[in-house]
């Protein structure tokens, strides 16, 4: 099958040479520096210690999508709704189209400007760009999907060693992710910290409680049935990848903006809608905010 990643960065570059590395004809639509290194030496999997080079097709060119049966959609969501126009003429009728992506509005934003539908996926992943065209893979790889379609994508990943769920509610799903990323976010960017030695310093922890209470909180006003075992799922992210940096800290790091305003920025947002107080998250984003004025 010919499967597109749109928006080729550490997320998509993973997933995508897993994909081609099970034979599938994958193509990255990424910035011009990936083009280049990708072109000049194969896109380079980190991974169990190991370098894997893999053999992919590389554009800058939306275009390249034509033909794609599958399209893995993992743009910054503050890039949704153009990256979306630019797909939108290259999608066919059973095209499957993959919104990896974070917070919990994209699918539908992303099915609004191209009129196609969209399968709402959780990325459990950690991975990072140790470089242009090299991914490095630093734990987990599973995704949860949901909705019309789900059974063929959960197929093929499947297929391809990527363990995919179908989810049987993704928007509670999403929302438990999404909570996750409040957590942390924030917190390992501001500080400039990664997981395990942040909820180290005093105070974090109680800090990672109430603000998942007040998460919850407005997930409950929004009529999301969250699991329970939520608290114990945010404290075990630190034990489990202590030594990962938060995608906002990468994007900070990279002197790029974040997507702050799809996480905390969100919880803020719905709250405001629902009536409930978020100061947690209110504070968490401005914080941000504040860093982010400091780019070049």
């Amino acid at each position: 099958m010919k499967i597109a990643v749109m928006g080729a960065g550490a997320v998509g570059c993973y997933y995508g040479a897993m994909l081609a590395r099970a034979g599938h004809e994958v193509v990255l639509i990424g910035r011009p520096a990936l083009v280049e290194a990708v072109q000049a030496n194969g896109l380079i999997l980190e991974m169990g210690g190991e370098s894997h080079v893999i053999a992919v097709e590389v554009s800058d060119d939306p275009a390249a999508i034509a033909g794609a049966g599958m399209v893995l959609f993992c743009v910054k969501s503050s890039d949704t709704e153009d990256a979306g126009r630019q797909i939108a003429p290259y999608l066919s009728d059973d095209t499957l189209l993959l919104s990896l992506q974070n917070g919990v509005s994209n699918p539908e934003r992303l099915q609004a400007v191209t009129g196609h539908a969209v399968i709402p996926t959780v990325v459990y992943v950690a991975s990072a760009m140790a470089g242009p065209g090299v991914v490095r893979h630093e734990g987990r790889g599973d995704l949860a999907i949901g909705g019309p379609g789900s059974d063929a994508a959960a197929e093929v990943l499947n297929g391809a060693g990527v363990e995919t769920v179908v989810s049987p509610d993704i928007i509670a799903a999403q929302w438990v992710k999404l909570i996750l990323n409040c957590a942390y976010n924030a917190l390992s960017a501001v500080a400039d910290m990664p997981y395990g030695p942040l909820v180290a310093q005093d105070g974090i922890p109680e800090l990672l409680e109430d603000n998942v209470a007040e998460c919850r909180a407005v997930a409950e006003a929004a009529g999301v049935a969250l699991p329970d075992g939520l608290l114990d799922n945010v404290r075990g992210i630190a034990k489990a990848m202590p030594g990962q940096y938060s995608s906002t800290a990468q994007d900070l790091r990279r002197g790029r903006m974040t997507e702050i305003d799809f996480l905390n920025g969100e919880i803020v947002r719905k709250g405001r809608e629902l009536g409930v107080p978020t100061p947690i998250n209110k504070t968490l984003t401005a914080l941000v905010k504040l860093a982010e004025t400091k780019l070049g």
